[in-house]
């Protein structure tokens, strides 16, 4: 094992536009179209969106990090009759600018505000701005349950209840925890607040990004994080959600056929794509519970603390060209290895190469795939990595990081916390010299 300069030309590897369903991007098995939504779909609606993918593409579908569908394996002509055919359905897509809300906007009785309002002003208003970045992204987060904290947006309004009414909080770039304000307004002058804001940066050139206007303001003291989303939350005396998700975010469309067609027979009647590559099914608590159970045992994600949960993976090599390693085999191993080092305080980012789609944001470890192997980083996937193995060393590599870890782990610590503490020189010692 040797130390790896992980300051190589990614400039041909750059994270750039979205695929859309119109626009697919090429990738290693096909072409992949992406199916974002504006609002919940039901599970018949979802098994015809199954039915496509088998039809038009290679059968597998994911389910990304901010809750959009993609379909993968597609040809240049079939991508086109997929187009058509998705828009045939009828579903809620979304055009254009990207303004999202939490998946329980509206519907949950411990929000400040139903965000949907404002959600669809700004979509209304943004749609004769031009030149805006690939990725722009607006979140409307009206409080409750299940957050968009931890998801990166441009612009970020946030709901919270004062004598004098609800007010929102306007934030610009990063995650909540890192944003920073720009100001405190009612619900009218924060629509007209992010629209100008959306001016600004198109007239500063498609590059430009929230992040840039955020230096000079003041950061905002974000609230704790959301909890998972594979879990069963209670929303109303009537209504229930479950959250439930394929493992690293992919799936064959049969099994998402299988549990849509599940939930329809329990009488669950909407879903929604949602955060950490969950859907999020609507409906009574007894069908919400009788869904997890069966999903469970078919292998999807329902607890918050699966170890698969706590794992951001990009499909890899041989799914997509800039992939060198087998990303999903790669995590199996770090489940085995890491074991109880994965405590939900960090999410491990396992990436086929350095452009790091699955999480953009840095991360306390990230497995990283190169030419001759796997690069150890803390941050960002395409920062400098502190140690690098072959593929086929690095279970013996995790192992050593754990060994080191729990020895090293203070009582109460989080794995989080020991991996800051230690730094990457001691994290790299260990890897050579094989001692904890």
């Amino acid at each position: 094992m040797t130390r790896l300069s992980h300051d190589q030309d990614t400039s041909g590897t750059r994270r750039g536009a979205c695929p859309a369903l119109s626009a697919p991007m090429q990738t290693g098995d096909g072409l992949l179209a992406r199916v974002a939504l504006t609002d919940a779909i039901t599970p018949a609606e979802l098994v015809g969106l199954c039915r496509l993918a088998r039809e038009h593409g290679n059968g597998m579908m994911d389910i990304s990090a901010r809750g959009n569908l993609q379909i993968r394996g597609l040809t240049a002509s079939s991508a086109s009759l997929l187009d058509a055919d998705v828009r045939a359905l009828g579903l809620p897509l979304r055009e254009g600018l990207a303004v999202e809300t939490p998946p329980f906007a509206g519907l949950d009785e411990t929000e400040i505000a139903d965000p949907r309002p404002l959600a669809e002003a700004i979509r209304s208003g943004a749609r004769t701005i031009v030149g805006l970045a690939p990725k722009m992204t607006v979140i409307v987060d009206g409080g409750g349950q299940l957050r968009h904290a931890e998801l990166l947006a441009d612009i970020r309004l946030l709901a919270h209840a004062t004598p004098n009414g609800v007010r929102w909080t306007v934030l610009l770039g990063g995650i909540e925890a890192t944003a920073g304000v720009l100001d405190v307004v009612d619900d009218t002058t924060a629509v007209k607040m992010t629209l100008e804001t959306l001016r600004q940066l198109a007239a500063a050139g498609e590059f430009a990004r929230g992040r840039d206007l955020a230096a000079v303001l003041p950061k905002h003291e974000a609230a704790a994080p959301s909890p998972s989303p594979f879990a069963t939350y209670r929303l109303s005396d009537k209504l229930w959600a479950v959250g439930i998700g394929p493992a690293y975010g992919q799936a064959e469309a049969g099994r998402l056929l299988e549990l849509s067609a599940t939930a329809a027979r329990l009488g669950l009647r909407t879903l929604r794509p949602a955060l950490n590559h969950s859907l999020i099914f609507f409906g009574s608590g007894q069908a919400c519970e009788a869904l997890a159970s069966i999903a469970e045992n078919n292998g999807f994600i329902t607890r918050p603390n699966d170890p698969r949960s706590f794992i951001a993976a990009c499909p890899g090599s041989p799914s997509c060209t800039a992939g060198s390693i087998d990303t999903h085999a790669l995590s199996h191993i770090a489940i085995e290895e890491l074991g109880d080092v994965l405590d939900g305080s960090f999410t491990l980012h396992v990436t086929g190469c350095p452009k790091g789609c699955a999480h953009p944001r840095a991360a306390e470890l990230v497995l990283c795939g190169t030419a001759d192997g796997v690069a150890f980083v803390a941050g960002k996937a395409s920062d400098h990595a502190f140690g690098s193995t072959a593929e086929r060393d690095a279970r013996t590599s995790l192992n050593r990081i754990a060994a080191l870890v729990r020895a090293e782990r203070r009582k109460n610590e989080t794995t989080t916390a020991c991996i800051a503490r230690l730094g990457q020189s001691r994290l790299a010692l260990c890897l050579t010299s094989g001692r904890p």
